[in-house]
């Protein structure tokens, strides 16, 4: 009989957290062909999230508990998960209900044809317009720095096989994109319809800066593009800059009393200077983030560990 381990990042989850759980049991007891383990990463939720996960843990030897120090983020809190399952398959989902863990068969039956990961799908988000933009965003820059197919939909509630998952823990920089370590691993992946749900309680831990540092790790993390994109920035600026410096040569020889404009010179100065501040910053964030690597900062910190 084949494990399944369920990994689940909790932040701000104290109201949600144990229909989740019941949720997935009852679904695991319907299949009834599989072995099940359930991992909780507390993301150093500010509320009981991790008070909950310790009652679920004295009460239910197959639920796990792990507390991190401080918040480290939803992909660390999945890397903290994917460390500790065990399982041959491996689901992730979210702690708020949204992604309805009674469908979990669903991505395990795709598993089982041959797929070596499945996200669902979703026809219609019940996100607000803030997190549907981001989601939006998010799939415009999988496709372009990490070669995501068009047709593809990836989201947070996704199944892997094992050698995935081995493959993906394998990753110890302090920046960890879940998204790309998949798509790094294989690109054997399906997706599966499930409906999503309107949010049982609370709001969203994502705000306009997580979502955004979030994007910075995918772009800086898996690819090399930002760099490509900023050198044929600066080459078409310096093109430009020396046509239109010949252009002010022939110009002035054609008509001599044509004036040398200060405003034209001083836009032309503001605009390059701009291009090279932006694309300096860039190549910084890139040394930036690999001295923090070479000084080994940790992906995550665990404070305590329930059944383990």
């Amino acid at each position: 009989m084949k494990k399944v381990s369920f990994v689940i990042p909790c932040y701000r989850s104290v109201a949600t957290i144990c229909g989740v759980v019941e949720e997935i049991e009852n679904t695991m007891a319907g299949l009834g062909r599989y072995e099940y383990e359930i991992i909780l990463v507390n993301d150093c939720s500010p509320d009981n999230t991790f008070e909950i996960i310790r009652k679920l843990c004295s009460e239910k030897p197959h639920v796990k508990g792990i507390d991190f120090a401080k918040n480290f983020g939803q992909h660390a809190a999945l890397m903290a998960g994917l460390r500790q399952a065990v399982g041959e398959y491996v689901v992730c989902l979210d702690d708020d209900g949204q992604t309805p863990a009674d469908e979990a068969g669903k991505l395990l039956e795709k598993l089982e044809e041959g797929y070596d990961a499945v996200y669902a799908s979703y026809a219609h988000k019940k996100h607000s317009l803030f997190r549907n933009l981001g989601s939006r965003m998010n799939d415009l820059m999988t496709r372009a720095m990490l070669g995501k197919p068009r047709e593809l939909y990836v989201s947070s509630y996704f199944a892997v096989k094992r050698y995935i998952v081995d493959d993906m823990i394998r990753y110890e920089n302090a920046y960890p994109y879940v998204i790309g370590l998949v798509l790094r691993a294989t690109k054997n992946i399906a997706n599966v319809p499930v409906d999503h749900r309107e949010r049982l309680a609370g709001r969203s831990g994502y705000t306009l800066k997580k979502l955004l540092n979030l994007w910075m790790n995918g772009f800086t993390a898996f690819s090399i593009l930002p760099l490509r994109i900023a050198t044929t920035i600066g080459v078409l600026c310096a093109c430009g800059g020396f046509g239109y410096g010949i252009y002010t040569i022939v110009k002035k020889f054609i008509n001599p009393n044509v004036p040398m404009g200060f405003s034209s010179l001083m836009a032309a100065l503001v605009f390059i200077g701009g291009m090279l501040m932006i694309m300096l910053g860039l190549i910084g964030e890139y040394i930036g983030r690999i001295y923090i690597s070479l000084n080994n900062s940790p992906q995550y910190v665990i404070k305590e560990r329930l059944n383990m």
